[in-house]
């Protein structure tokens, strides 16, 4: 079962990869968006970080719902309603309970994923973080892994694509060729739950 420390360890590893590729997110970014992806993404889960270690709320929902809500204050762009918007949705869809397990984890973050789309209207193919957290919810019945794998492959498969929404969708043609960085950060999400995971069964030896 998942509790709300495990919640806090898969934010900490979030915030933990996003300052190690902060850069690689803004390279990708530079030929198609702000270039600012990294350094957003940055700010906001260090907030997220800092504030679980401040004080940690007592349920898996009420972490989620906290994060998303830190996300949306403090990343700019585009970013910060989409992540703040997945996560907040995921959480309400936990509800109240103490612990959850893999199966209500799936369900929930696929609640998460489905409001992202109804906001952003992006669909698979559309070169977004949608095509790394549509496959990665498929596969999380299976296990974190499989979902990380699903993830990271879904991200490195819009390289080929043309945008078709966000700022990235402006450049047309010459959108083709270069992977999205929000579909490489949302790689970077699902990883985290392999490395609280682990991070688990490390406690427990």
């Amino acid at each position: 079962m998942l509790d709300a420390d495990f919640f806090r360890r898969w934010m900490t590893a979030v915030a933990a990869s996003v300052d190690r590729e902060a850069e690689r997110l803004t390279a990708l970014d530079s030929p198609i968006g702000d270039a600012d992806h990294g350094s957003n993404l940055q700010r906001g889960f260090r907030a997220v970080r800092d504030a679980l270690e401040k004080e940690l709320p007592t349920t898996p929902g009420a972490v989620l719902v906290q994060a998303g809500r830190l996300l949306v204050s403090t990343v700019g762009g585009a970013s910060g309603p989409l992540y703040g918007t997945l996560l907040r949705r995921t959480g309400k869809a936990l509800g109240d309970a103490v612990e959850v397990d893999e199966r209500q984890l799936a369900e929930a973050l696929r609640a998460g994923v489905d409001a992202v789309r109804q906001l952003g209207g992006a669909a698979p193919g559309d070169k977004t973080m949608i095509d790394a957290l549509v496959p990665a919810v498929d596969a999380l019945g299976d296990s974190f892994a499989a979902a990380r794998d699903a993830a990271e492959g879904g991200a490195v498969a819009t390289t080929p694509l043309r945008a078709r929404k966000g700022r990235a969708s402006y450049l047309g043609e010459r959108s083709i060729g270069h992977q999205d960085p929000g579909a490489t950060s949302a790689a970077l999400l699902i990883a985290g739950l392999v490395a609280a995971s682990a991070d688990t069964e490390a406690g427990g030896e």
